[in-house]
């Protein structure tokens, strides 16, 4: 009888134990979630990896200075604005997420996918990727989009808790303000992940080119919207739990009309259905095969190259989705391809090979999850994905391009 009391009083007592290890666990876990840093993802769009060193970005200087700075960001192919914004919240090259171009046709239904379409833009079966914003709710991290390409489409399972349809007109300094509201919702309704997006940069750079004094202008303009970011932040008590990142989604380089290639001349009767213009030209034969096509472009190849998905190089993964045409044409650095219906204006452009160096953007990180005052040399974008499941502890997508022992050396643990 005794020992069986003792036995009895041994295992409430282990009973008594493992409970109380239990709820340890779980307070430390609740703990751990609660702990989770703040993370704000801004993107300036088109801002060259060598803009910060102008001397009209204090702000993002001393940001970079202080925390995870590397040399450039390597954009995908093409290196155009949706493409690879898209790529940074997949980890994806564009042939796996599906947006291809800024516009393009799907061959077999005939619908068209353009950023400037609002529909379109919000049609959810375009986005083959899933978002980072999708992975952090599915795993219990709320968020919130003001703006990102992918943040409004029509299904609410797949958009951040809180998002706003895009605007272009709407004020840099009301977008900031609805962060930093965001971030004054009680606790539990906070997110604690943020996209943000400013385009100014990009389209001074376009109209003038990326040397103009408008596109230092943008530059200015910019780092203060950074800069009115981190004094709210300070102001909240949130700057010391709060991960700044800024990225850009490709660079720019310089253009001019003496440097065009005219691919109608060079085509003459030979018909294509032809998208895009610039550094990029996509081209779906009409009256002739896709062979005749490549073979009369291969014989004038000068200044530009012609891909079939056969011959695309395959660093550039862009051969596998099947709304890429068969025939793509890509200028080399500085020149444009157009037809004389649709000549190419400004003085800047992106969309070239991402290897060259015009091409790449910026990362530059600092915060709790990052180290202090490092510098490194160029990382890919599509590798910023697992980064930011690292930062929160969740799991990515087995699907992605993108890996995290390329670039963890940025954390700071």
């Amino acid at each position: 009888m005794k020992r069986d009391r003792l036995k009895k009083n041994s295992r409430m007592k282990i009973s008594l134990a493992w409970a109380l290890l239990t709820t340890v666990s779980l307070w430390q876990s609740i703990g751990v979630a609660q702990e989770q840093p703040y993370t704000i993802l801004i993107s300036f769009d088109g801002f060259r990896w060598d803009y910060i060193d102008r001397g009209y970005s204090p702000n993002l200087q001393h940001l970079a200075e202080d925390g995870a700075r590397t040399l450039s960001l390597k954009p995908v192919f093409p290196s155009k604005t949706f493409p690879n914004h898209y790529t940074i919240v997949t980890g994806q090259y564009s042939e796996g997420h599906g947006l291809i171009a800024n516009n393009y046709n799907d061959p077999f239904s005939g619908e068209r996918y353009s950023l400037r379409d609002q529909q379109a833009v919000r049609e959810a079966k375009w986005y083959l990727g899933e978002a980072f914003w999708e992975t952090a709710e599915r795993q219990g991290v709320r968020s919130a989009s003001y703006f990102w390409p992918g943040s409004e489409m029509n299904l609410s399972y797949r958009r951040a808790s809180y998002f706003h349809h895009y605007e272009h007109e709407r004020p840099y300094e009301a977008r900031v303000q609805g962060v930093l509201d965001w971030l004054q919702l009680p606790d539990a309704q906070r997110p604690r992940f943020i996209t943000l997006y400013f385009d100014a940069v990009d389209g001074a750079g376009h109209w003038f080119g990326p040397d103009a004094p408008e596109t230092n202008s943008a530059i200015a303009r910019v780092d203060s919207m950074l800069g009115m970011l981190v004094d709210g932040l300070q102001r909240l008590g949130l700057r010391e739990q709060t991960n700044v990142i800024v990225v850009s989604d490709h660079g720019m380089t310089d253009i001019d009309s003496t440097r065009t290639i005219w691919v109608d001349d060079l085509l003459g009767d030979l018909e294509c259905d032809i998208e895009d213009r610039g550094p990029l030209m996509l081209l779906t034969p009409q009256n002739a095969s896709v062979d005749e096509v490549y073979q009369v472009l291969k014989k004038s190849e000068n200044r530009f190259r012609v891909y079939t998905r056969e011959t695309m190089p395959e660093n550039f993964h862009f051969a596998r989705h099947p709304f890429i045409p068969p025939v793509v044409l890509l200028a080399d650095i500085g020149w444009s391809l157009a037809t004389h219906d649709r000549p190419v204006g400004g003085k800047g452009h992106h969309g070239f090979d991402p290897n060259h160096l015009d091409m790449h953007g910026i990362f530059y990180a600092n915060g709790p999850s990052f180290k202090k005052g490092y510098r490194s040399g160029t990382i890919h974008n599509i590798d910023i994905y697992p980064l930011l499941c690292a930062i929160y502890g969740i799991e990515p997508r087995l699907n992605i391009d993108g890996r995290l022992e390329r670039v963890e050396f940025l954390l700071a643990k």
